[in-house]
């Protein structure tokens, strides 16, 4: 059997995991495993990663369906990254592509090179949509890029996206006043981004909130 503590995790207990379509070599994605989910991984045959967003482990597939059959495994010759070969059912991408590599960088802008394979709406809930929204806002974070919004918005600190979240709730208001229903919604989804962008800056996730509203529910 393998011995897991031959992997080198981080200060964290992560370890990086590639994951690649076992017939056309495709990369589907990247996430992270811990001790726990490397266990599940080996022991179940289905990939399961550990969510710093979510801090919790989760079973890739297990709201969408879309689950990555292990063919093989493989560790890099540091031993602090993985290589997971996958058959994948659908598709690995939240947004609909079967890969998640398919903005392709280019002298003029970004390209979408994938192929859509569903309808993102059909498959995740509202929580699930937040949850996707939540980690692209962490990786900015940790990963800036140019012409990020929300590294704008962050750049002066907290009060970027706090004088947001005000300006948006006050404009969700007139939008309810005005009895327009699409501005209604768009400005929900405006407060919405910002409330995910400020939880962020302030070290909370959605999972607290999501727990507190349980809490209340009783």
């Amino acid at each position: 059997m393998f011995d897991i503590t031959t992997l080198k995790f981080d200060s964290h207990g992560l370890i990086p995991a590639i994951v690649q379509d076992h017939e056309n070599g495709d990369v589907l994605m990247m996430a992270f495993m811990n001790e726990t989910s490397v266990g599940l991984t080996l022991e179940t045959g289905l990939c399961h990663y550990w969510s710093r967003s979510r801090n919790k482990l989760w079973l890739k597939g297990e709201t969408s369906g879309h689950t990555q059959a292990v063919k093989s495994m493989y560790f890099d010759c540091d031993a602090d990254c993985l290589l997971v070969k996958v058959e994948q059912k659908t598709a690995a991408c939240h947004t609909g592509h079967r890969s998640c590599f398919y903005s392709k960088i280019e002298a003029d802008g970004i390209k979408d090179t994938g192929e859509t394979v569903f309808a993102e709406s059909d498959v995740y809930s509202g929580s699930d949509i937040l949850d996707k929204v939540y980690t692209v806002i962490l990786d900015r974070k940790a990963n800036p890029r140019e012409g990020s919004y929300v590294n704008r918005l962050t750049s002066h600190g907290p009060d970027g996206a706090l004088k947001k979240v005000g300006e948006e709730a006050t404009e969700l208001v007139l939008a309810a006043k005005s009895g327009d229903k699409a501005e209604l919604v768009r400005e929900t989804a405006d407060l919405w981004f910002h409330t995910l962008v400020a939880l962020a800056d302030a070290g909370v996730s959605p999972v607290d909130v999501y727990a507190e509203l349980k809490k209340r529910r009783g």
